[in-house]
């Protein structure tokens, strides 16, 4: 694989602000934070398109207490063996759980299977986390 050396004309202000990022976020140079967003760039287009092989996870904090969040969240986990890939389940307290479950399929049938799980009643915040499979990306 070969490097492509190309030029940017961008504002001289929004280049500094750019500088300041990346040196906060400790990388070495432009161009491996450019490759960077170009990466992000191509991910969520492919979550987009939403035929692509995407993997993801899916974070959940709820209420176990809740009438049958528990047993919903299980059945609708079950719907979905060919996508869900694995869960983890940690206790936060007497009363709340934090469930991530770690998917990847097609893009629209993970964004379904967040959507039913994230609207489940007693479900109190969640969030889709969305990456590509790696083979797309050099």
């Amino acid at each position: 694989m070969g490097v492509v050396r190309f030029g940017v004309s961008i504002p001289e202000e929004l280049l500094e602000k750019f500088d300041r990022i990346i040196e906060e976020k400790g990388y070495v140079n432009r161009s491996e934070a450019i490759r960077d967003l170009i990466r992000d760039f191509i991910v969520r287009h492919e979550w987009e398109v939403g035929d692509a092989e995407v993997a993801g996870t899916i974070t959940m904090l709820y209420n176990h207490d809740e009438a049958d969040v528990v047993k919903e969240l299980l059945d609708l986990q079950h719907d979905y063996l060919d996508e869900i890939v694995s869960s983890i389940h940690v206790h936060m307290d007497e009363h709340n759980c934090l469930e991530v479950v770690i998917v990847k399929g097609k893009a629209k049938r993970i964004k379904e299977i967040a959507d039913r799980l994230l609207s489940l009643k007693g479900v109190k915040h969640g969030k889709l986390v969305m990456t590509g499979t790696g083979r797309e990306l050099v």
